[in-house]
């Protein structure tokens, strides 16, 4: 794990903007935007008041400390030039937004990373619309709706991250369910190891788990999905077109897996983005695993030197006490 981690300067970047931009703008600031826990995401500023956007794969920018990854698993870390590469080709050819992407070297040449350069959509998150200008809030959200409705549109007979399904690759679980449960019961048992609430409950909830799976019935085929859509990752152009970002975990899944988390994070403004259809027995399989996750999941991270420690510990306690509430696995889809 990386202990000491400085953020890139002017001068470690400017090869970088150059690469990307031509000779004629020079880089006057940098600033490194917060929220990257995976990469580091970086703001240049030109000196003709244009800017653009730094992604840097590296592992002083990534504080998951995640080991090794496995590409046939839907749920590996989801970092990497590969992953974002993919994703983002699959996601121009669907004809859903993401920032354009100027340029990208996987070969080192301007920093000792894989580096990629896009454009800087700078009409704020989609959260901050919601929260600022809530009839403009609700107007980018009924866009993104339907730009979920033409993502989810998208299928394979295949399930896993983009890179792999459309290079021909396998998934190593068997199918998104059994893939979801046996996830669940590890996050169960590492968070039994860390909070006396889970430990008492233990067998209580991995029961429920397997309960909960054994209703879930077969499925050949699998939508295209974000997999970590919250408002946090849509920004808006200057047109308020939605856009996706943080697009490195697209894959393809079962589509219930992408709602579950879009209501956990949407709350109050989820039933814009609701869709008709959805399997019952999924999702209450999901909506446990899922709150899972995500206490394991910042819990893991806070054993690092992530930064910014205060708002994981809320997720982690959050979705604790959501698990806690479905504890015997009969609380429906609410």
């Amino acid at each position: 794990m990386t202990t000491t981690r400085r953020p890139l300067t002017r001068d470690d970047l400017t090869p970088l903007a150059r690469a990307a931009t031509g000779p004629h703008r020079t880089l006057a600031a940098v600033a490194r935007l917060r929220g990257g826990s995976k990469k580091g995401v970086y703001r240049l500023t030109f000196d003709d008041d244009s800017t653009a956007v730094a992604y840097v794969w590296s592992a002083d920018e990534d504080y998951w400390d995640a080991g090794p990854l496995d590409p046939r698993d839907p749920f590996s870390h989801g970092t990497g030039f590969g992953l974002f590469t993919a994703a983002h080709d699959r996601l121009a050819a669907a004809g859903v937004r993401t920032p354009r992407l100027l340029y990208a070297d996987a070969t080192h040449t301007h920093l000792p990373a894989d580096t990629a350069v896009v454009e800087d959509l700078r009409g704020g998150s989609l959260e901050e619309a919601l929260e600022r200008d809530p009839a403009l809030g609700r107007a980018c959200l009924q866009r993104l709706a339907a730009q979920l409705t033409e993502l989810h549109a998208h299928e394979a007979p295949a399930f896993g991250k983009v890179a792999l399904v459309d290079s021909g690759g396998e998934s190593s679980a068997s199918s998104c369910e059994q893939r979801v449960t046996e996830g669940a019961l590890r996050d169960i048992a590492e968070v039994a190891a860390r909070d006396a609430r889970i430990t008492a409950v233990q067998e209580e909830l991995a029961d429920t788990v397997r309960e909960l799976a054994s209703a879930v019935r077969p499925r050949s085929r699998y939508s295209l999905i974000h997999g970590e859509l919250g408002p946090d990752h849509v920004l808006l152009d200057t047109d308020g077109t939605p856009a996706l970002i943080d697009i490195e975990g697209l894959m393809y899944f079962d589509a219930e897996w992408e709602h579950v988390f879009l209501r956990i994070r949407f709350r109050r403004h989820y039933d814009t983005l609701r869709a008709p259809g959805l399997d019952e027995d999924r999702l209450r399989l999901y909506r446990l695993a899922m709150h899972l996750s995500l206490v394991a999941g910042p819990l893991r991270l806070l054993d690092g030197d992530f930064p910014n420690p205060e708002p994981m510990r809320d997720i982690a306690e959050h979705n604790l006490r959501r698990a806690l509430e479905l504890t015997g696995g009969r609380g429906g889809t609410r």
